[in-house]
């Protein structure tokens, strides 16, 4: 069996270290790509709540377009107006 010359086995040495460097920390290393799988999975959660936040506000576009209804409730709970000629009565619950 012949010898190998130890420049051979030294050159084979040094570019498996090479390789393993990559493999674990230079650009594109596993690291890296777990990190980047991480950040995809993230994001997509942020654009499946946010699509859901739009269709809750499409949904309020249509039915405040479609008609007065839907904008005298709104008034009546987030401003507390009353239509013309009604009484409000507000309770609390001081003794």
């Amino acid at each position: 069996m012949p010898r190998v010359p130890i420049w051979l086995f030294l050159l084979m040495a040094l570019l498996l270290a090479g390789l393993q460097y990559r493999l674990w920390l230079g650009e594109g290393s596993l690291a890296q790509v777990n990190h980047l799988k991480q950040q995809i999975a993230a994001q997509v959660g942020e654009n499946e709540r946010l699509l859901e936040r739009n269709r809750v506000l499409e949904a309020e576009v249509r039915e405040l377009k479609s008609g007065l209804e839907i904008v005298e409730e709104r008034a009546r709970q987030e401003l507390g107006m009353v239509k013309e000629g009604e009484t409000l009565y507000q309770l609390t619950g001081d003794e």
